[in-house]
């Protein structure tokens, strides 16, 4: 199967463009949520490069952030580039657990292998990344049993009925739709 940037844009937006008034948006070298404003009339998801991983990454920040948090330029959340100390970088984890954990679920239904990003490659301390995944794949484990935030779980839907089922995208997408995504404020 081709992972095309094209057809998650085309799922992501067939499900949360008309409920959310939400879009997928490639972007440059920094990924960033913008909300509808004056010069935009609906909200981006901005993903970075055309990464397919990136991509899978901001839809999972997105299916997190809570209806106030949407209203807010990358959701109101701080972020460190590269270059952070032990304090920031264990902060950067804890943050990160929960999206990295949608994102694997979202890389799973669509048959790619996932990464986990500790995203400090100019850091003086050092990072255990094999740590780390363990905590991202225990909470991964954990949404399985107890199921995803509603709107993760009908993108996750989405994606697997597309590359998983060999479904087309517009049936993909209604079976993304048949998922609790009205708007709320989780």
């Amino acid at each position: 199967m081709t992972h095309r940037l094209d057809d998650v844009i085309a799922l992501f937006d067939g499900l949360f463009h008309d409920t959310f008034n939400t879009r997928l948006v490639r972007g440059g070298d920094e990924p960033l949520y913008r909300p509808a404003d004056a010069g935009c009339p609906f909200h981006r998801v901005i993903f970075a490069r055309g990464f397919f991983a990136s991509t899978l990454h901001e839809v999972s920040h997105w299916c997190i952030a809570g209806e106030y948090r949407r209203t807010l330029v990358d959701y109101g959340y701080w972020y460190l580039p590269d270059g952070r100390d032990a304090d920031q970088q264990r902060a950067f984890e804890a943050a990160e657990i929960s999206p990295q954990a949608l994102e694997m679920l979202f890389s799973q239904a669509c048959g790619r292998q996932f990464h986990v990003s500790v995203d400090n490659l100019g850091g003086e301390v050092e990072v255990d990344r094999d740590a780390f995944r363990a905590r991202v794949e225990a909470r991964a484990a954990r949404y399985d049993r107890e199921g995803l935030p509603a709107r993760a779980e009908a993108f996750r839907v989405a994606l697997a009925a597309y590359y998983r089922e060999g479904l087309s995208l517009e049936e993909s997408i209604v079976l993304g739709r048949h998922q609790p995504v009205a708007p709320s404020p989780a």
